[in-house]
């Protein structure tokens, strides 16, 4: 595969580390990290240096194939067992993305379909799967940016929430891909850019993908969505997500659902863009999603010259929230755009 600079996940050249921009320090500073083990890869996607479900997948699946290179083991049984075990130590770093598990669920099973045969083609053959899941996730955001295209017309603004653009994927993105799409096809377009709190995604990454890319961008806090609603300047809500359950129901960075709430509110279209992976539906509602709760210093400290909040006190910091499906005008993937009531059978 051909790789690009502004890739935020990839092989490295030698084939025996997985290479990240590292996205804490955007939009600073640009610094290409390499990850050499299950630890390094775990460490990386905790710590949000490599996010968004689509390229969390990516570089599991990477990971996973770097990992089997360096197992040293005496026969394939004990082999497996090694694999098994960076596998499941990579695939639980996050809990809530279900690209996560759906990539390292696939290069198990493509090292399973290769017991028996010699090492250097169960090699080839996990290399093959990751970078097919990765190439796979470049066209899959192709076709769901062209959908988008179709939900807008020359001159639309756009509300966004947190970043769904090529950072989190891979090239376009998907809440951000319709964007960035259009912008090269002359689309002028108007972006209003939630800082989305408390890692300030949207202000150090939305703003920067937005920006180079030639886009009318303007950044503003969480709290003034509704301001900037009422004044009649958005056209349409753009956001990306991590898992959909089976009624609709979806989980995306935390603030998501009151920017819901909000479009309902004044009457403007809600769209939720993903990989049709994303839809989990052996997830039946929102309830099942499992919420990831994170370290009240990202709220208190991160960013921040200075603590923002005294050091005693207490916070609570779920990564996500749930979205119902009923505020949500459709959920836009590479197989079509669905409306509810939401038939994910259907394609």
């Amino acid at each position: 595969m051909k790789y690009e600079k502004n890739d935020p996940v990839r092989l490295s050249e030698d084939g025996t580390a997985v290479e990240i921009i590292d996205q804490t320090l955007l939009p600073n500073m640009f610094k290409i990290k390499r990850l050499h083990n299950a630890d390094e890869i775990c460490s990386a996607i905790q710590l949000l240096e490599v996010r968004g479900a689509p390229c969390i997948g990516i570089c599991a699946a990477y990971g996973i194939y770097i990992c089997a290179l360096k197992i040293s083991a005496e026969n394939e049984s004990e082999f497996f067992v090694q694999l098994e075990k960076c596998a499941e130590q990579i695939g639980s770093a996050r809990p809530t993305a279900v690209n996560l598990s759906l990539a390292v669920k696939k290069m198990l099973r493509r090292a399973k379909l290769c017991k028996g045969r010699t090492r250097d083609e169960m090699m080839a053959a996990l290399k093959d799967e990751a970078e097919t899941i990765h190439s796979e996730d470049i066209e899959t955001c192709h076709i769901i940016s062209e959908f988008g295209l179709t939900l807008m017309k020359d001159g639309d603004s756009v509300l966004t929430h947190c970043n769904a653009g090529a950072l989190a994927t891979s090239r376009y993105g998907t809440g951000l891909g319709t964007l960035l799409l259009g912008a090269e096809r002359g689309y002028n377009f108007h972006a209003y850019v939630d800082e989305t709190r408390p890692l300030l995604q949207g202000a150090r990454l939305t703003s920067y993908e937005l920006s180079n890319a030639g886009i009318d961008t303007t950044l503003i806090c969480d709290n003034m969505a509704s301001y900037v609603m009422s004044k009649g300047l958005i056209d349409a809500c753009f956001v990306g997500c991590d898992r959909v359950a089976a009624n609709g129901d979806t989980a995306n960075k935390i603030g998501t659902s009151g920017v819901a709430v909000l479009a309902k509110h004044y009457g403007i279209p809600f769209y939720v863009f993903c990989p049709f992976t994303t839809i989990d539906t052996e997830c039946k509602t929102g309830e099942d999603i499992v919420i990831e709760m994170r370290d009240g210093d990202e709220i208190k400290k991160m960013y921040f010259e200075k603590p923002v909040a005294p050091e005693n006190v207490k916070c609570l910091n779920p990564a996500f929230d749930v979205t119902p499906a009923e505020l949500i005008t459709a959920i836009v993937t590479e197989k079509g755009i669905f409306y509810p009531p939401y038939d994910f059978s259907e394609k």
